[in-house]
């Protein structure tokens, strides 16, 4: 290492230095973060283990697992690996103070409800849901996880809201799979659009917003985009860059003899000898 450099190295080892005075009033301003969500979760859990794993989380270890985290708390490992994996408890009561606190702290009436699927990488074929399917983060198809997630966007600042774990259809008849992960039995498949309507459904009431996005996954869907006009919700989503427009006020055209013939003009006779009065925009 020449000497300028292991001089620059010192000065920025020294500008990441945090002193005592910023880190404490930070931990601070988190341990008050935390409190409801702990609060509700050891109601629903009836443990009290909350601290212990966010302790570890935010500790100096080089991986953040239960045997590595047990060691630095001093508890046995299979305690915060059932706690981690296998407790039974609902992280709804979670999501409700999370959708509370969204609503209270950046909302606005113009505030935006934002749809995203995301995938996460795996090498192996046991985490639930895992499958060789459309990877974002590789930009193909290869074996990863999806999760469907709800966000929400305002001038304030924006936040996760809700997810779901998008289990694929053959996950659902695998039962041994299934009983392997823990996957409850009332879970079943859903499509990306339907849980997107459900997060909606649960949530939308309680944060205010003007508008509903999303990229083409969802905006390719006539359905999705139907069910979004039947709640009243203002979208924005994206289409395929091959799909097809047409401008409403322009003539149709001319049917030039290949393919389905489209609808036919009033007074035209149909291919089965019927004459239509359907008005269509643009024709008198």
């Amino acid at each position: 290492m020449t000497p300028t450099w292991a001089q620059r190295k010192e000065a920025l080892l020294s500008d990441c230095l945090v002193s005592l005075e910023v880190f404490n009033p930070m931990l601070d301003c988190l341990r008050d973060f935390v409190a409801p969500y702990q609060h509700v979760l050891e109601a629903e859990a009836s443990q009290g283990h909350v601290h212990l794993y966010l302790q570890g989380l935010l500790s100096h270890v080089d991986r953040k697992n239960a045997e590595k985290i047990a060691a630095l708390v001093d508890v046995n490992r299979q305690v915060l690996q059932d706690f981690i994996g296998t407790a039974p408890w609902d992280h709804r009561p979670l999501i409700t103070v999370l959708v509370g606190q969204v609503a209270d702290r950046l909302g606005q009436p113009d505030g935006i409800i934002a749809f995203d699927p995301s995938s996460f990488p795996k090498r192996g074929t046991h985490s639930v849901g895992v499958k060789r399917q459309w990877c974002g983060p590789r930009g193909k198809v290869d074996n990863c996880q999806v999760g469907v997630f709800m966000g929400y966007v305002s001038d304030q600042d924006h936040a996760v809201l809700d997810f779901r774990l998008s289990l694929p259809e053959e996950w659902t008849r695998d039962e041994r799979r299934r009983e392997a992960c823990h996957v409850p039995k009332e879970v079943r498949y859903h499509t990306r659009h339907a849980q997107c309507l459900e997060m909606l459904e649960a949530w939308g009431d309680q944060v205010p917003h003007g508008w509903v996005t999303g990229d083409d996954e969802f905006g390719r869907h006539a359905r999705f985009r139907h069910e979004l006009r039947e709640r009243g919700e203002r979208d924005v989503l994206g289409v395929p860059c091959t799909t097809t427009m047409r401008d409403l006020q322009a003539p149709l055209p001319e049917y030039s003899g290949r393919g389905r013939r489209g609808p036919n003009l009033p007074g035209k006779r149909s291919p089965i000898g019927a004459r239509r009065s359907i008005q269509w925009p643009g024709h008198a």
